[in-house]
């Protein structure tokens, strides 16, 4: 039999209670956005970068109390706001075991969610020795902490090394306002800072601080390792800083507005076939701050605007292509998403005053002058969605409906409901998702060309399902975006799998069918 929503909601609060019993975490009312400010960048492709915009917030004081407010959600996906205040250690960070959760000990661990914020709050959050592990999740936010001195080797060790780390296909991930730094290089225990593998892509690094670190971070473990990229640095400070500032094998990286002071081997490390935009940044007290490095594998650069204030440069050699004073172009790179960039001049004034975690969230206008986190923008950014669909009970579109003999599967469904109710062309029956929001696809033993898909709800539940995705589950794209059920038509794609992702709803949805078509 199928829960009601009060006990659903009863138990999420029971695991969220039995962790406040233990210390470190407060219950707080859901509001309106998951962090000051809205995403920028790449961050804003591939659906936008939310986090957990609309959900409970929670106020957590210990590592173990942010796994608890994790695994206390209804459902992986439920959005969530964890207010973090005071100082994260290996002390008090211990796994929590749950349905919507997959935690570890000595890590803070956001594996296998999505829709999540991680904000400092009051006098600030610093995770001291331990690092923020994002692995096989998508749209999350990390605002306003610090994090410092994480240890690949010694003791204690933390994240394989780096502040943050994200890897195995993630997306749609914002950093901002956040302070990270290291005490050394490799051989004092430390990794990188800002690292990316394993196919992780549409990130953002803004007004942020990276320092004192023989590695700034990494897109791409190595050279076979491209599937990576579309990346935003900007208004970041790079300082004292050995190399990787950042190495980007493969994909496309935006580097604007940034300020590089004492880079001491090699910043920008463009090599395996990468492809980076590099303006209006200003570069001082360093060495080789672009280029291709340690390595015969040619990367590409897009070069304006830039200012060099005592910057030296090494001599070309086989494993060795710097940029050079004049900093060349070798490519041209398109950038599809709008921003303003503050002039070179100004970058290192603008940057003291707005990156780091501590200093309000200010950020610029893109003239050079300093102003206060605008307000998001409602709902995610995406370059080529679909058209919203209209009001429910929809016409479908003509031709076979595709879902009819196909698979389907999704996230945790409720007690009682079944995935084959998807697809079983009887609207009395429904699946519907262990919470408030929720996936659920269609699938295909072979390819299938597929352009428009017919969501509709359970008798008694129209008007339930709010903002949604639609995605190609091959690809990891987004193939539209929009609010309510209905109609979604797109431009035709062949793919084995589609995904119908529920990121907002007003109550427990319920689809009673998830039709496709080829059109």
């Amino acid at each position: 039999m199928r829960q009601p929503v009060t006990r659903r909601l009863q138990a999420a609060l029971a695991t969220l209670a039995l962790a406040a019993a233990a210390g470190g975490i407060v219950l707080t009312a859901p509001e309106a956005s998951a962090a000051a400010g809205s995403a920028t960048g790449y961050a804003t492709q591939n659906g936008g970068t939310t986090g957990g915009a609309g959900g409970q917030t929670v106020r957590a004081t210990t590592g173990t109390a942010i796994h608890a407010a994790l695994c206390g959600r209804a459902a992986a996906g439920t959005p969530i706001v964890i207010e973090v205040e005071g100082t994260i250690n290996h002390g008090n960070t211990s796994k929590v075991s749950g349905s919507s959760c997959n935690t570890a000990d000595g890590v803070i661990e956001l594996k296998q969610i999505s829709n999540v914020t991680i904000v400092g709050v009051g006098g600030g959050a610093v995770f001291d020795q331990i690092g923020i592990h994002i692995r096989e999740s998508s749209n999350i936010i990390i605002q306003n902490v610090t994090v410092k001195n994480v240890k690949k080797s010694g003791s204690p060790t933390s994240n394989g090394g780096d502040a943050i780390g994200m890897e195995s296909g993630v997306r749609n991930v914002w950093v901002d306002h956040t302070t990270l730094e290291a005490s050394g290089g490799e051989s004092e225990g430390y990794d990188g800072l800002f690292d990316m593998k394993a196919d992780t892509r549409y990130v953002t690094l803004s007004y942020s601080i990276l320092r004192n670190s023989g590695r700034g971070g990494l897109v791409g473990s190595s050279e076979s390792d491209v599937s990576n990229g579309f990346v935003t640095y900007h208004h970041n400070l790079y300082e004292n800083i050995d190399s990787r500032a950042p190495l980007l094998r493969g994909g496309v990286g935006h580097m604007f507005n940034n300020h590089y002071v004492r880079i001491n081997s090699s910043g920008i490390n463009s090599r395996a076939g990468a492809r980076a935009k590099v303006e209006n940044n200003y570069f001082e007290d360093s060495k080789d701050v672009l280029g291709t490095f340690y390595t015969d594998a040619a990367g590409y650069w897009q070069a304006d605007g830039n200012t060099l204030d005592n910057v030296t440069w090494s001599s070309p050699g086989e494993d060795n292509n710097p940029a050079g004073p004049a900093m060349e172009s070798t490519t041209t790179v398109s950038i599809p998403y709008a921003y303003s960039a503050d002039a070179a001049g100004c970058v290192p004034d603008v940057v003291s005053r707005t990156a780091g975690a501590g200093k309000g969230l200010k950020v610029s206008d893109g003239n050079c002058t300093v102003q206060p986190p605008t307000e998001p923008t409602p709902g995610p950014t995406d370059p080529t969605p679909g058209p919203t669909p209209g009001p429910t009970d929809p016409t479908p579109p003509g031709g076979t409906n595709l879902s009819i003999g196909a698979g389907s599967d999704g996230s945790s469904k409720a007690s009682g409901t079944s995935f084959g109710h998807l697809r079983d062309g009887d609207l009395t029956t429904y699946w519907s998702p262990a919470g408030s929001t929720g996936h659920a696809s269609i699938k295909w033993d072979s390819a299938t060309a597929v352009s428009s898909v017919v969501i509709r709800e359970a008798a008694g539940s129209a008007g339930t399902i709010g903002a949604w995705r639609l995605r190609d589950a091959d690809a990891g794209t987004v193939l539209a975006s929009g609010d309510g059920a209905g109609t979604i038509s797109f431009p035709r794609t062949t793919l084995r799998k589609i995904t119908f992702e529920i990121v907002g709803s007003t109550g427990s949805p319920r689809i009673a069918e998830f039709e496709t078509y080829a059109g």
